[in-house]
């Protein structure tokens, strides 16, 4: 059986660029939502005539549709993934532009009649709409609040309900369905699909739980296994002892389209 230190620095030497996390396989599972957001964006974008993907992370989900759109365009804002994001959507002569994450989107105005985004950090619903043309569609699969709360729990303590300051037209991963449905409307735009569910993970090694923290940097702020080693520690000993550590990520699912 392989000791803690050597599961940990295991854990900390996977390179965390990109979204593949084919690493995790017999490691740790995550429950896929029902709605199948990786068919439902093949069948969009084989309609489409130009799409686009906000934080596409290194464009592997988007570069499992079948036929792209004859103009299609990424952002990403993380400079590793950036140049992974290029290589990977090669294949369709997509263009991923570098962007912050908050900032407004580097396309003029009705640029896009389909806009994608799987798990963004922020969704800047004024830039979408501005961004999309008339009877446009925005289609998004988001991180719902309190997602692996139980892990965050775990590592840091309880957390209070944190309110971020914010515009009305801005949400960011960990918002409700409520409010981003809010913030789409408030910028004139008609959301017509929205469902969400909480999805089982399980964590089946402390190696698991090192790299999902350090790729996922919103779970614990600031993770690093020298701040968190007595907590690792003692999950480590609770996952040999019990089995896999639960926690449940929470997903919704949102449409949208423009209409003048």
């Amino acid at each position: 059986m392989r000791t803690f230190e050597e599961l940990v620095e295991e854990g900390e030497a996977v390179p965390t660029a990109g979204w593949d996390f084919s690493w995790f396989a017999g490691r740790a599972s995550e429950q896929r939502p029902s709605w199948g957001y990786a068919r439902l964006l093949a069948e969009r974008m084989a309609k489409a005539a130009a799409g686009l993907d906000i934080q596409t992370g290194g464009g592997e989900v988007l570069a499992s549709i079948p036929i792209a759109p004859p103009l299609l365009a990424a952002t990403e804002s993380w400079p590793p993934n950036v140049e992974i994001a290029r290589r990977t959507l090669a294949k369709f002569d997509a263009t991923v532009v570098e962007t912050e994450d908050a900032a407004d989107l580097p396309f003029a105005e009705e640029s896009f009649d389909l806009v994608v985004s799987r798990h963004p950090v922020v969704t800047r619903w004024d830039e979408v709409r501005r961004v999309l043309r008339p009877n446009g569609v925005y289609l998004a699969q988001q991180v719902g609040s309190g997602s692996v709360r139980e892990l965050t729990e775990f590592m840091m303590g309880p957390q209070p309900l944190m309110s971020r300051p914010m515009p009305v037209t801005t949400t960011y991963a960990g918002t409700s369905p409520i409010a981003a449905v809010a913030a789409a409307e408030a910028v004139g735009l008609d959301v017509v699909d929205v469902r969400q569910e909480a999805l089982r993970m399980e964590f089946h090694d402390i190696a698991a739980v090192v790299h999902f923290l350090r790729k996922v940097i919103w779970i614990v702020p600031g993770f690093t296994v020298d701040a968190y080693r007595d907590r690792l520690a003692e999950l480590h000993s609770f996952i040999e002892r019990h089995g896999p550590f639960v926690a449940y990520s929470q997903r919704f699912l949102i449409e949208a389209h423009w209409r003048r």
